[in-house]
């Protein structure tokens, strides 16, 4: 395999799929209260690459995931995070549970799948046609009841705006 398939460095900012939505030129693909969950950067090399913080259950930060690489907390370390590099897939996991995963789909495409833990210790999966939203005690939270499938996404700051009682969309703050 070789290190151009596995990069995750675009020339111009990627259309994203999460789950079965697409955003386009928006730089915050998902975020919780005001912390940036999965966005999309401009890389030192004038492209383009996705970063994903990565917290604890307990709400500890324990790496950053920028493209392929990982930087990781003296907690990250301990918690087990590691990155699994397969042909145009990066695959996170903690203690060998993924945690998520992006797929290179084309010069300018990715598909991204997440269950990421937030700094106040909820979960946050998206494997479906919407997020959703756990407390600690791993009891699922309605948020609004909005299931949003095949939706576009474009150009503004956000694309997905939660917490704990409401979900804003094409956020624009």
């Amino acid at each position: 395999m070789s290190e151009l398939q596995n990069r995750l460095v675009f020339s111009q900012s990627p259309e994203v799929e999460l789950g079965s939505n697409f955003f386009i030129n928006v730089p915050v693909i998902l975020q919780y209260k005001d912390t940036p969950m999965i966005s999309v950067e401009n890389t030192v090399d004038a492209g383009f690459t996705t970063s994903i913080p990565i917290y604890h259950s307990d709400g500890t930060y324990l790496a950053k995931a920028k493209g392929t690489q990982l930087y990781l907390t003296d907690e990250g370390k301990k918690a087990g995070v590691t990155l699994r590099h397969e042909d145009k897939i990066t695959v996170c996991l903690i203690n060998g549970k993924e945690a998520f995963e992006i797929r290179r789909q084309s010069a300018a495409a990715l598909k991204a799948e997440a269950e990421l833990y937030v700094p106040d210790g909820k979960l946050i999966s998206y494997r479906g046609p919407s997020p959703q939203l756990f407390n600690t005690d791993n009891n699922q939270l309605t948020i609004g009841g909005l299931v949003m499938t095949g939706s576009t996404i474009s150009g503004c700051k956000i694309g997905i705006l939660l917490d704990e009682t409401s979900i804003a969309i094409g956020v624009n703050r």
